[in-house]
This record gives structure tokens, sequence and C-alpha cells, in this order.
């Protein structure tokens, strides 16, 4: 098994533990209703369409802010001021240290449409991240298998929530495409390695099929990086780290959506 592989298995471990103690209940009726068709209609307004993401830390790249709970509003503001289209907040424990309260937060202080990050296994996900004011969730191809994508896919509809459906590979898209998702994503970040390539992003927009926003995710840190992947034909980017670890985020924003 991959060095990959098995961080995986584990994070889905992982998460398998928490739902067994009952976590993920729903909190009841969120104080800001989740509107999936608002992060949609974001993602495909004119100009370039920044989802910027906001995380403690990650398995490939270790700590990247510091004291990240006492900083979500301050970036969720920065974001907000920038221009985002939306925001990307990382909430799984375990690995990546969020805590999905921030995904409350970070709408409340900033009024943007926010996606949760998390790795979704279960329905009961779903009526968590709506209870949380979530937007939109994120699923996993590779995590998944063609019949929980589907559900999963399918419940996020019933519920309002727009459906952000991750790929890594060429037939990782298909079978995305396949559940006729809102957004479809394609990571750059190669799960053997863990390391980002965004020219073999640029290719892989054409085998998404007409309907979904194409989403690009990871590795970008440059203007050039979004124009390149512009060109290509990817309509939305989403972008953590270089904001992440920028001395002004709010102003690396604006300059990648220049």
């Amino acid at each position: 098994m991959s060095s990959a592989g098995a961080v995986l298995d584990r994070i889905l471990a992982d998460k398998r533990l928490r739902l067994a103690r009952g976590e993920y209940s729903s909190l009841g009726p969120a104080a800001r209703t989740s509107d999936g068709a608002r992060f949609v209609a974001s993602l495909r307004e004119p100009g370039i369409r920044i989802v910027a993401e906001f995380k403690a830390r990650s398995p490939s790249a270790g700590e990247i802010v510091t004291g990240a709970d006492g900083k979500v509003e301050t970036f969720a503001l920065a974001y907000r001021r920038g221009h985002a289209a939306a925001l990307s907040i990382v909430a799984e424990q375990d690995h990546f240290g969020g805590r999905p309260e921030w995904v409350t937060r970070a709408k409340r202080i900033s009024g943007l449409p926010v996606l949760m990050k998390d790795f979704l296994i279960s329905e009961r996900q779903l009526d968590f991240a709506l209870s949380l004011g979530a937007d939109a969730v994120l699923l996993i191809v590779r995590a998944l298998s063609e019949s929980e994508l589907a559900d999963l896919r399918r419940g996020a509809a019933e519920r309002g929530l727009a459906a952000v459906v991750e790929a890594h590979t060429a037939d990782e898209i298909s079978r995305a495409a396949a559940v006729e998702p809102d957004v479809l994503g394609v990571n750059a970040r190669d799960l053997a390695t863990f390391e980002t390539d965004v020219a073999a992003l640029a290719p892989l927009a054409a085998a998404i099929p007409a309907g979904p926003v194409r989403l690009a995710e990871s590795g970008i840190a440059s203007r050039e990086d979004v124009r390149l992947l512009a060109a290509a034909g990817w309509e939305a980017f989403l972008v953590g780290e270089s904001l992440l670890r920028s001395e002004d985020p709010e102003e690396a924003l604006r300059e990648l959506a220049r």
C-alpha cells in the first residue's frame, strides 16, 4: 500500500470511529441557512473566482497556521476583503487539526458561502454540515465506492447543499462526472508523492463534461498559475497554503484575482 493510501485509510478509520461514538449529530437549525445554489452561483460569476481556504495543518505540510482556532475570523475577514468567491474551511479534526464550528464562525463573520471540507462517508455528516450552516460539502471519489458517492451526492442535493466532488486522475473524473456534481474539482496533489503539479492540471479541464463548475485545487500560488489554468478551461480555483503563509492574505488574494 502506498503511503498516501495508508494516510487516507487512517483518516477514514478515524472518521468511522467518531461516527461510531455518536459524533456528527445535527446541532439543530443553523443561524445562517445553507444555500448551495448561492455557493455555485458565486463560482459562476465573471472574472477570476477564488475559493479561499483556511486550515490548520495537513499530513503533507505539517503545521500551516499556528494557533489556528484564534485566527478563523481574521482570515475569513481578509478573504472577504480580498474578494474571495467563497471560503473553504477544513474541518477534519484528527489529521488536519480542524474544528467543525469553524464553518459557522467563518460564515458568520464573512457572509460568504462556505464549503465544509471533511471526509464524508455518512449521511449523518450531511445533516451535521447543514446544522453548521455549510453551503457545500466535499465528496472525495477515492474515499467512496460508486454507490456511496451516488448516495451522498443525492443526499446533499435533497438538503440543498452543493456537492463539490473531488478527483485526482482522469479515471476519477469520469466517476465524479457520473454523479452530476455541482462542482467537479481536480486536485493537483499526487497522492503517491504528495507533490503538486499545477501544469499537469491544465489538460484535465477538457476531460470534464459540460455542466459542473470546473474547480482547480492545490498548488496554486501565483497569478501565472491562475492564467495558465484559466486558459485551459478551469473556471474557479481553490487556494489555501499560499494565502495562509503570506504576510498579507488579503493582498495575496487580490493579486491572484487581478
